[in-house]
């Protein structure tokens, strides 16, 4: 099967993004997405990403892990996903699309995507860490000296050994001012350190506002793949408005033999 495909970073977190409004891609086919990720036998991506048609919206996103298998909200991926329509034709400049995780607004500047996330109405706070889902499940943690830490393994050893099979993402934290945070995610399903993690930033900004860590409602997060943008307001006990912005890249365009 050829196919064309078109490779996509968010801040160093990579996507393959597929055109599948015709719905030719075999969705099913885990080890095809598995092998398209793959760093070395295939493009090379943290996850694969289509493009389909919605009986209402101006598109769906359908996202899988680089494993192939399908998983929850992606914020990076909709931010790529978002530009990629643009390039389409598909939208001018703001769009509304369906995610796994229900429908979501997006606004495409160049290559400057700002992303409107879920609500978030709770948020678990406990004595070394805070949990709470952006569309993802996210293990926030502070640590000190970032830079040197070995998110790898202690990444791995929280999200199999705490949340079990089903696990979740692990975000370990540094705070650099009042309203910046440097990051740092072991995302499940990559079953690594990722350069960034939209949908993780997103987790840190809302943790460190609830913890008291800043008084802020715009934070900046540092990722190893770039800076990101989160924005919301706290109603009450939840967060709304909640704002995923930052680069969307179109890095190169290919044929899958």
């Amino acid at each position: 099967m050829e196919f064309t495909f078109y490779k996509y970073q968010g801040t160093g977190n990579d996507f393959v993004i597929i055109d599948n409004r015709e719905a030719f891609f075999p969705k099913k086919h885990t080890e095809l997405v598995a092998k398209i990720c793959d760093r070395r036998f295939g493009v090379g991506a943290d996850g694969l990403l289509l493009l389909e048609n919605h009986p209402s919206a101006d598109f769906r996103m359908v996202y899988y892990n680089s494993d192939g298998n399908l998983s929850s909200m992606c914020g990076n991926g909709g931010r790529c996903i978002s530009h990629f329509a643009k390039f389409l034709g598909i939208i001018s400049e703001k769009t509304t699309f369906e995610a796994v995780d229900g429908m979501h607004e997006a606004t495409v500047k160049k290559d400057w995507v700002s992303l409107k996330m879920n609500n978030v109405e709770k948020v678990s706070v406990s004595e070394k860490h805070t949990f709470l889902n952006t569309g993802s499940p996210h293990h926030v943690e502070m640590v000190s000296k970032l830079q040197d830490f070995d998110v790898f393994t202690n990444g791995r050893t929280i999200r199999n050994k705490t949340y079990g099979k089903e696990g979740a993402n692990v975000n370990f934290v540094e705070q650099n001012d009042s309203a910046v945070f440097s990051v740092r995610t072991y995302e499940r399903g990559v079953e690594d350190e990722t350069l960034s993690c939209g949908t993780g930033v997103t987790a840190v900004a809302l943790a460190m506002f609830e913890t008291g860590k800043t008084s802020e409602n715009i934070v900046i997060l540092k990722t190893p793949g770039g800076q990101l943008q989160v924005r919301f307001e706290k109603v009450g006990s939840s967060y709304k408005n909640v704002y995923l912005e930052g680069p969307a890249i179109q890095v190169f365009k290919g044929i899958w033999k």
